[in-house]
């Protein structure tokens, strides 16, 4: 297991004064299986009158603010002690037929209820086409859930550029799929309509992931960046190997880094899509016409 320092600063800057802003903000780790949260801070600067933590539908720790003094500047500055470990799953339910895989298709499986809103079309996962042909191309008939999954995860690895100019905040996985380039948010969200065209559970995850540096290279301060990544759904068999839950477990792939989630990987959110566990949203009153947004990052592990 290990012990991480998670850093997270969002600053805004605004041509004129902004006079009310209501956000909300998803930057504190979850409790897992794997994953143990030991502490968390966030500062909100300047301090806005309402200030709530709560937990949202999804289990994910969620923040809303309203700040209606007058400012020029606002700054979310979150802090996190997260100890991590390699998942472990359950050998038998990486070995079953991808087809159990589909809730809607297997209502009496344990955990299909709650696994269900995960195979449905999402905002920012539509159902493109292009998508559902390249999802069938690593989902053959029969083919062991791990197997594939993990085939599919390569392919868009292998297939895929990853090119921050390609897409923007509002490209669709049609788009990425006509691109074959795009970034981290884009991969997973291509990855969730392949799978989930075809029936397959599997939901958006957001939080971090540890780098390294280049040999002879000191780490850099901030450098590190927000990471997505997805998981899919492992139905229970029954067997209780590998800690299999008695709803299932959920395997956590990344295709941008072509691997599966390990002790690197800082859970904080997840949900349909990027959609429902963004860092930081909200909106804001101002007559301002320009501003500038500012994301630092760094996770460190405790000894360092």
């Amino acid at each position: 297991m290990t012990r991480y320092r998670v850093w997270h600063r969002t600053a805004y800057t605004y041509g004129k004064p902004v006079q009310d802003s209501v956000g909300q903000f998803h930057l504190v780790p979850r409790d897992l299986p794997w994953q143990r949260l030991e502490a968390s801070a966030v500062v909100v600067d300047p301090v806005p009158g309402d200030l709530d933590a709560d937990t949202d539908y999804f289990g994910n720790a969620s923040t809303y603010f309203h700040l209606t003094d007058p400012h020029s500047e606002l700054t979310i500055t979150a802090s996190s002690e997260v100890d991590v470990d390699v998942p472990a799953y359950d050998p038998a339910a990486l070995a079953q037929p991808w087809e159990r895989a589909r809730p809607l298709a297997h209502p009496e499986t344990a955990g299909a209820w709650a696994a269900t809103e995960y195979a449905l079309e999402s905002a920012r996962a539509r159902h493109a086409p292009d998508a559902v042909a390249y999802g069938a191309e690593s989902l053959t008939p029969g083919r062991p859930l791990g197997e594939a999954v993990t085939d599919l995860m390569q392919r868009i690895f292998r297939d895929f550029d990853y090119d921050k100019t390609a897409t923007t905040v509002t490209s669709t996985v049609a788009d990425a799929m006509r691109a074959r380039a795009g970034v981290c948010q884009d991969f997973a969200h291509v990855a969730l309509a392949c799978l989930r065209s075809h029936g397959v559970a599997a939901r958006y995850v957001s939080g971090y992931l540890a780098t390294r540096p280049a040999p002879g290279k000191e780490r850099v301060f901030g450098a590190d960046a927000s990471h997505a990544w997805l998981s899919v759904w492992l139905p229970p068999t029954g067997e209780g190997a590998g800690g299999q839950a008695g709803e299932g477990q959920w395997l956590a792939i990344d295709p941008t880094n072509d691997q599966w989630a390990d002790d690197r990987y800082v859970t904080v959110a997840w949900g349909r899509d990027y959609g429902d566990v963004s860092p930081v949203k909200g909106i804001i009153f101002t007559k301002a016409k320009q501003s500038t947004l500012r994301v630092s990052v760094d996770v460190a592990p405790l000894a360092d």
